[in-house]
């Protein structure tokens, strides 16, 4: 496989923005640093001890808040604080971990929740990243894949649909399937490709408007016989990888 890195995308908030990266430290053992560092619980929210993952339910995210999806996000490590942009909204600077912050925040983003789901409440920060795997994952993905649906469908699809961590240059599409159980090389960082990615509807959602407009679910599985689309994997040798570097097997 001649391929390489294209893109680096991590979301400091879960389901509240992305934010692109030229660079990245990964370690051993963890997800990309400061992705689904914090998320956003909701009424309905069954929580464990502070800390702990818990499932994607329990959060406000794209599936069912699809305005969610227009957001984007800018992460100062330095002093933690998060710059969030939303087409409708405008700008919002939060420091998550400050309770002083949390009552500005639901006065922002609380209006982009419809009114048959439960309401924001409180942000919560996790021991481990809040990804949607309860293991430590990084999500793989194939521009060409996406191309590929694109084109079955009709349309152009934004990669932002899908909320991914490492874009994929050069493959085949859907070519990443084949990668589970085998480790893969992206410059010095070695990863085991674990399982593929099944989907939900957040990714029916324009990334540019937050409102549902393309069919991406049923596409998959007319097209190809499932709802999956990337794969996750898990660091097990760290080190800095910038875009362009090249993906090896």
């Amino acid at each position: 496989m001649t391929a390489w890195l294209a893109h680096i995308f991590r979301h400091p908030i879960k389901g509240h923005g992305r934010e692109e990266l030229a660079s990245v430290v990964l370690s051993a053992g963890a997800s990309l640093p400061f992705d689904r560092h914090w998320a956003v619980a909701h009424a309905a929210a069954r929580l464990r001890d502070e800390g702990e993952w818990v499932p994607c339910t329990n959060f406000a995210r794209g599936a069912k808040v699809p305005g969610l999806m227009a957001m984007t996000a800018a992460l100062d490590e330095g002093n933690r604080r998060v710059t969030l942009r939303h087409p409708d909204l405008g700008t919002h600077v939060l420091s998550p971990d400050d309770p002083a912050a949390l009552p500005g925040f639901l006065d922002w983003a609380g209006p982009l929740t419809p009114p048959d789901r439960p309401a924001p409440t409180h942000i919560v920060r996790g021991d481990v990243a809040l990804t949607d795997s309860p293991w430590q994952s990084v999500s793989i993905l194939s521009l060409a894949t996406n191309r590929a649906l694109g084109a079955a469908m009709g349309r152009d699809l934004s990669i932002h649909r899908w909320r991914g961590n490492l874009w994929v240059q050069g493959a085949e599409p859907f070519a990443e399937f084949g990668l589970i159980g085998q480790e893969i090389a992206i410059g010095p960082v070695r990863l085991l490709v674990k399982e593929r990615i099944t989907r939900c509807a957040a990714t029916t959602v324009n990334p540019e408007t937050g409102q549902v407009d393309a069919d991406t679910l049923g596409a998959l599985q007319t097209g190809w016989g499932h709802q999956d689309f990337g794969v996750y994997a898990s660091v097990i040798a760290g080190g800095t990888i910038r875009q362009g570097d090249e993906v090896r097997l």
